[in-house]
């Protein structure tokens, strides 16, 4: 018996808690942190008698993030209840949605170009078809698709906290926070492309203010359900699936998935243990030791005894609230980067960071809508603006300045106004002061002087001082022109608007 081939199935569970003002189903603050146990009540800490209450913006926000993946929103749908037993889990069942979630059908189109090129289509690990034979990839070959099954409305357990192995206690604060599944199809072939996956849901989630998406605080979290295809002597064979929980890095599902493959492969070479369709088991991530463990056996979803959720009744999702959730998408991250590469010639790096958050996609094409020259704006944000954020900290919103102070210091550069030497003089001071580059190149007289009379009278006082340099541009020395320049730049304080002066040195010279 020989392994022929064999490739990797990941399909992924994503949790992402939304931005809300309320927990789901009561008035208690949605935030993180904070002393534990105070922001609880009776309803999240699942007290008898306490009921239960939907809020429009914990539904809407579901259905932002369903537009946004390109789902189809239901018009009906309902809550489940979800029981299991974890200490942090209060009501000892979890409200969510199961047999008609909030959003069906959906997909998110992964950029070929953040693939390794070895996971490119044409590798037999990476199917340029899905499970029922459609197109992964896109007609241009520059997408893959990754199949979304649904996107369901749910509530956050609390947090257990474990204090030097002696004492475990849990936090309640978290309890109720509203969560969304995102579920998608075992579209993905690859390690990386569960984490580019991940990174893509991501962006795209907090374009649209659905979420902070900070996988550091467990805002977002992703279980990998990973198993193998696996062809020996022509016959085909599918490993048992294993579904690696609460993973909240990019490089720890990438780490997670690869040794998990790994494992299982090695594991079928042993024993040719197959899939079993009424079994999981539920893997988590010991990320000091690079390897998963085994942490309890799935049989079914009978373990759960789903039931609907008395104390909510089924509801419609009005047409106008699903038109709202349209409204707000917007364009989305990648929508943009073709765009502004096409409309302003930008490269990929430029369009990948000026479109990093939508703040700061808005930001740029506000101050290059009025600018001589939007390379330049990009320019200035990228090398300078967004360096000094960064040593500062700082977000794009808490910036002193507006885009209109770059499109007037670009502008000034395009029309001679003042030197890019001087720009940079001129930015400090807009930083600092927030000032408007016209007030601040009066205030500094920097303003180039462009009265070719004026810098004429500059140009004949230089050359007259330095008859060496002349001497020498008439034995062939050329190079000197760019000496007299500086003297003529320096005798005018940084003022002779450089294009004229150069020009006039060049003749005068020429004509001696």
């Amino acid at each position: 018996m020989a392994i022929d081939k064999w490739e990797i199935v990941i399909g992924c569970e994503i949790h992402t808690q939304l931005l809300t003002k309320t927990k789901a189903f009561c008035a208690c603050e949605n935030r993180y942190g904070g002393m534990p146990n105070t922001r609880v009540c009776p309803v999240c800490l699942g007290l008898p008698g306490a009921m239960p209450r939907i809020s429009r913006g914990y539904v809407e926000l579901g259905a932002v993030a369903g537009h946004a993946l390109n789902c189809h929103i239901a018009r009906f749908t309902k809550f489940d209840r979800k029981h299991y037993f974890y200490p942090d889990l209060a009501k000892g069942y979890q409200i969510t949605q199961y047999d008609i979630p909030l959003c069906t059908n959906g997909y998110v189109d992964l950029p070929m170009h953040k693939y390794p090129e070895e996971q490119r289509f044409g590798n037999e690990k990476c199917r340029t078809k899905n499970f029922i034979g459609e197109d992964c990839i896109s007609e241009d070959g520059k997408y893959r698709r990754v199949r979304i099954e649904r996107i369901h409305l749910e509530e956050d357990v609390g947090k257990s906290l474990h204090l030097q192995g002696a004492h475990s206690y849990i936090d309640y604060n978290r309890c109720g926070t509203p969560l969304i599944e995102i579920v998608t199809k075992p579209d993905m072939t690859s390690p990386e492309e569960a984490a580019l996956f991940m990174e893509t849901v991501q962006e795209i989630l907090r374009y649209v203010k659905v979420t902070n998406g900070n996988l550091e605080e467990g805002n977002m979290r992703c279980d990998a359900n990973i198993n193998l295809n696996v062809w020996e002597d022509g016959k085909l064979y599918h490993t048992p699936i294993s579904e690696i929980k609460n993973l909240n890095s990019f490089r720890s599902i990438k780490d997670a998935c690869t040794y998990e493959a790994s494992r299982q492969l090695k594991e079928f070479i042993e024993d040719r243990q197959e899939f079993n369709p009424g079994f999981k088991v539920t893997m988590g991530w010991n990320e000091e030791l690079g390897q998963t463990v085994v942490q309890r056996t799935k049989n079914s979803f009978v373990d759960y005894r789903f039931v609907v959720e008395p104390d909510i009744k089924p509801f419609t999702v009005s047409e106008e609230l699903i038109s709202s959730a349209f409204d707000k998408v917007g364009e989305l991250p990648e929508a943009k980067r073709n765009r502004l590469k096409k409309e302003y010639g930008l490269s990929d790096f430029d369009v990948e960071t000026l479109t990093s958050t939508r703040e700061l996609a808005l930001w740029f094409e506000t101050a290059a809508k009025d600018a001589k020259d939007v390379k330049k704006v990009a320019n200035w944000i990228l090398a300078e603006l967004l360096a000094v954020l960064n040593e500062q900290k700082k977000t794009i919103s808490e910036v002193n300045i507006t885009p209109a102070h770059i499109t007037e210091l670009v502008n000034a550069i395009a029309d001679k106004k003042i030197t890019s030497a001087q720009g940079k003089t001129v930015f400090a001071k807009m930083l600092e002061t927030s000032k408007m580059p016209s007030q601040i190149i009066k205030e500094e007289g920097m303003e180039s002087v462009s009265d070719t009379g004026a810098i004429e009278s500059i140009v004949d006082k230089v050359i007259a001082e330095n008859p060496k340099a002349v001497a020498d541009f008439k034995a062939g020395k050329t190079n000197v022109v760019g000496w007299l320049m500086g003297q003529v730049m320096k005798a005018s304080c940084g003022k002779a608007n450089p294009k004229i002066a150069t020009e006039l040195v060049t003749k005068k010279l020429s004509e001696l």
